[in-house]
């Protein structure tokens, strides 16, 4: 048989299987849907696509006129709506052999973490020129719903809440929150080596390309399959003793920085690149919950960006405060005390999504922030106690299958110190498997380049209509 992929759930795939899996179903072809293909009219085409008007129009070109194959055996990501499937039927239905919506438009990229394969949302929901919001939050409103239908949780209630509840027989809870809501976890740099890495080193599409002692080029692939590197991904760069960049939300001794700004100079006069000392900048900012015009303004000459001085400001697009003003609205979540627990002096910051994960888990979110909430399932108590529908089962990755859920989805990108919470908190608590997801995973300097982005127009087109004067 052949399989016939595009873009998307060839990536898809790429994530969850490899060729040797797929021969051993029989599959011995892998071909691109909207590349030119030779004619095997003696074999069956499977056919794994998104319901797009593009994939659906290049599907009916290898039928319409004569067939390529012996039969199509169509999968859909997601819902075909009825235009194109109606197109489907009329060009090609005598050579369709089975056709089923699946229901996986999500890109699984981690074992606790995925994303929907969507950077462009970003723009999309927090540009003030946007005008494809409502469309971009509609789509991944509809992931979502597919995310929930392939881990048997679908008895979604949907509404626009801060809290989505999952009802009926299910065991899981899912947490919607904006990227606005922890502006600092996505600007510090972290000192866990997965995060460090993406920060520091060019990865594209989670390869790293490096060279050899003897100069030959080699990649390492980072994902699920490397045993090393999912071992050693969530732990600390212990060897980093001192990083000035680091050191806004508390000094050494655990001791909350009385004076950020004598921090902050030391950064300002030494020859970190621009990027560095913006986030030097926005972390400063951050801190104090805003800061006046003018110190903004010797802030920004300090850093020399001037002319780009969007890298800050347009942080209010997200709700973010960046100019102090005599009524502030927004609300600092209440913080937990973790000063005990950490293990290196620097490592003291702590993402605020691990404190709503720990929350909801033990019933305490805050209705202030939560208004929209259902009783948690009966499976988790806070306590990590395990449920007796899970008493036979000895395997602790078994044991969260079979028990409750918590998924958490943050509009506008995830960092890779939030996915490591969604492991710590797995952990700690047994009796809960915590996902999270988002449109798509950040690093530090391709967030502000975003955030710069959003003061652009649109790319407006003009039709020039030359006409004689004769």
């Amino acid at each position: 048989q052949i399989l016939i992929l595009d873009p998307f759930t060839t990536k898809l795939l790429s994530t969850c299987c490899k060729m040797s899996d797929l021969m051993s179903e029989k599959i011995t072809i892998v071909e691109d849907l909207y590349k030119s293909r030779e004619p095997v009219p003696e074999m069956k085409a499977i056919y794994f696509m998104t319901p797009t008007a593009k994939s659906v129009d290049a599907f009916i070109d290898d039928f319409k006129i004569k067939p390529k194959y012996k039969g199509a055996y169509v999968y859909f990501t997601d819902y075909c709506p009825d235009e194109l499937f109606n197109n489907m039927k009329l060009y090609c239905g005598k050579h369709i052999r089975i056709c089923k919506e699946i229901n996986i438009w999500f890109m699984p990229q981690e074992a606790q973490v995925f994303t929907c394969d969507n950077p462009g949302a970003f723009q999309s929901i927090y540009s003030p020129h946007s005008q494809d919001k409502k469309k971009t939050l509609e789509t991944l409103a509809d992931q979502l719903v597919s995310l929930c239908a392939t881990l048997d949780e679908g008895d979604l209630v949907l509404g626009y809440l801060n809290i989505f509840s999952l009802q009926g027989k299910t065991q899981a809870q899912l947490l919607i929150v904006e990227r606005g809501f922890d502006p600092v976890s996505p600007i510090l740099h972290e000192l866990t080596y997965q995060a460090m890495a993406y920060d520091l080193i060019d990865i594209q599409n989670d390869i790293y390309r490096y060279k050899s002692k003897d100069g030959s080029e080699k990649q390492a692939f980072l994902n699920e399959d490397d045993m090393l590197w999912v071992r050693l991904r969530h732990k600390h760069i212990a060897e980093v003793l001192e990083d000035k960049l680091c050191k806004f939300s508390s000094d050494v001794e655990g001791v909350k920085v009385k004076d950020p700004m004598r921090t902050l100079l030391p950064v300002l006069l030494n020859p970190y690149g621009i990027y560095d000392k913006i986030r030097a900048v926005l972390l400063y900012i951050f801190s104090l919950n805003g800061t006046t015009d003018e110190n903004l303004s010797k802030l920004i000459q300090h850093v020399k960006i001037e002319d780009e001085r969007e890298f800050i400001l347009n942080w209010k697009e997200l709700g973010v405060p960046i100019i102090t003003t005599p009524i502030n609205f927004s609300r600092k979540p209440t913080r937990r005390d973790r000063s005990q627990g950490e293990t290196y002096n620097l490592s003291r910051w702590t993402p605020v999504i691990k404190d709503v994960m720990e929350d909801a888990v033990e019933n305490k979110l805050d209705t202030r922030d939560w208004p929209h909430q259902s009783e948690n399932p009966a499976a988790w108590n806070g306590s990590g106690a395990v449920s007796a529908r899970q008493k036979h089962k000895t395997s602790s990755q078994d044991e969260r299958r079979t028990g409750s859920r918590l998924i958490v989805f943050v509009i506008g990108g995830i960092t890779h110190s939030e996915m490591r919470c969604a492991y710590e908190v797995t952990h700690a608590v047994k009796s809960c498997e915590v996902i999270i997801g988002s449109s798509h995973i950040l690093t530090p300097n391709s967030l502000l380049d975003d955030i710069k982005a959003l003061s652009k127009h649109p790319m407006e087109f003009f039709t020039i209509d030359e006409r004689s004067n004769a």
